[in-house]
């Protein structure tokens, strides 16, 4: 991930809008977690800066703060493309020849498996089982829920998004 393309989701105007979510979760029990969902919202992603800002207007460590952010998958320290493209690699996807299919994503989009492309338009995701076993292997494009995908197919489905 590129500085810049994390310089550019640090507007001030963003980070206004995070005072106003910190200020309204600060008096709540638990105020944690909807203000680090509340900067997750914002910016897409809660970066190194944004972490600090909480950690000084809320008090809270940043070693913890940092904690929550890695632990749970919601939270991205990493701004995600428009699309976020996920193979599963769960057993059933892997023995139908999901890495394969990994494997010509990152060909096509010139990216790596856990990158964002320079121009902020794809991530890639190595996933595990997401629970539809019965069309492995699996991938998904956004909300988008491509099964029993062949390697032939992976150019087509890539092209509606390129």
């Amino acid at each position: 991930m590129s500085k810049e393309l994390i310089e550019s989701i640090l507007t001030e105007e963003r980070f206004e809008e995070l005072y106003v979510a910190i200020d309204a979760n600060i008096g709540r029990k638990g105020p944690l977690m909807p203000t680090l969902h509340a900067a997750q919202n914002i910016f897409g992603a809660i970066p190194y800066e944004v972490q600090k800002v909480i950690s000084e207007r809320m008090n809270v460590p940043l070693a913890e703060i940092y904690g929550v952010v890695t632990f749970y998958s919601r939270f991205s320290l990493v701004p995600k493309g428009e699309f976020v493209v996920s193979v599963c690699l769960g057993t059933a996807c892997y023995v139908k020849g999901s890495q394969n299919i990994i494997d010509e994503i990152e060909k096509i989009i010139d990216v790596k498996v856990g990158n964002t492309s320079p121009d902020g338009k794809f991530t890639l995701e190595a996933t595990r089982c997401i629970g539809a076993c019965g069309l492995a292997p699996v991938m998904t494009v956004g909300e988008e829920v491509y099964g029993r995908v062949e390697l032939s197919d992976v150019s087509t489905i890539m092209a509606k998004y390129l």
